[in-house]
């Protein structure tokens, strides 16, 4: 992504939720480079100050960083408040989320609650609290980070996936409810992403033991597919409102099989995660 393409956003109002990692931090960067105004949140643990002087020090014009838990109805309520005592923002993008490996049968409840809180319900809140300010003002973007797994689920990633097809969902019927009130809509669906979601992600099951996090992390790391790739794409999103924009090649591959072929990409899921499994299990 150019800087030129990034000073369309110079001094526009950006708010960034899951902000201090990942691909929130990598889309944050990319905003502060053209010179937009950023209002980003993270969890309390997330070292903000150390991000507002970063995002400041790449020529971000302001930076306003809270502690958010973008599943709380109540922070969520008071950071918009923050945020728009100033104005309406111009780019909403919700991309805070974390990760669950494993099937329904081995997800408790307690695990749906937390990943629909932060994967679901952080972006109903964000859309809830940012987007009728947004349409008031007739005009805006939004832009939801879902996954390829939100147009193609497995077993390995039940509750996950559940939560993206939502956000795609949403996004649909949202796009169409704000663009006659000059707000636009996309939902960008990344792939697989060398991000610290890995670290933090719950596995459950016997197929998901602790030692699998390794492999799952040396995995996304061989194959080292950056986050500023998708904060170009977040960026595109947020100049170009295109519906949906899948970000690596096997986020476009599933996307295609999805329409063309439902039932190719299940097997092609199934055959990977079986000779993944094989190549395991002939290690010394």
């Amino acid at each position: 992504m150019s800087l030129r393409a990034a000073r369309q956003f110079a001094h526009q109002r950006v708010v960034i939720t899951g902000a201090a990692s990942g691909i929130g931090r990598a889309t944050a960067r990319a905003f502060a480079r053209g010179a937009a105004e950023l209002c980003v949140c993270d969890l309390p643990s997330a070292d903000l100050p150390a991000l507002e002087a970063e995002l400041l020090d790449l020529g971000a014009a302001r930076v306003l960083g809270r502690a958010v838990d973008v599943g709380s109805r109540e922070q969520m309520a008071d950071f918009s408040e923050q945020v728009c005592g100033a104005g309406a923002p111009d780019v909403l993008v919700n991309n805070a989320g974390v990760g669950l490996a494993g099937g329904l049968l081995a997800t408790s409840l307690d695990d749906w609650q937390w990943i629909l809180n932060a994967n679901l319900w952080g972006v109903v809140h964000g859309c809830h609290f940012f987007a009728p300010r947004m349409a008031a003002r007739g005009r805006g973007q939004i832009v939801n980070i879902a996954s390829a797994a939100g147009f193609y689920n497995s077993e390995a990633m039940t509750a996950y996936g559940t939560t993206k097809y939502a956000v795609i969902g949403l996004s649909e019927g949202l796009r169409a409810e704000l663009a006659p009130l000059g707000v636009g809509v996309s939902v960008v669906c990344p792939g697989f992403i060398n991000t610290p979601i890995v670290r933090h992600m719950r596995l459950r099951g016997e197929a998901y033991p602790e030692s699998e996090r390794v492999n799952v992390q040396r995995f996304y790391e061989r194959r080292n597919y950056s986050a500023e790739r998708v904060a170009s794409a977040v960026l595109r999103a947020a100049r170009e409102n295109p519906m949906l924009l899948p970000v690596t090649p096997e986020a476009w591959a599933l996307y295609v099989m999805k329409r063309v072929a439902p039932d190719l990409g299940q097997r092609l899921i199934g055959s990977v995660r079986r000779f993944a499994d094989r190549r395991r299990g002939s290690k010394p």
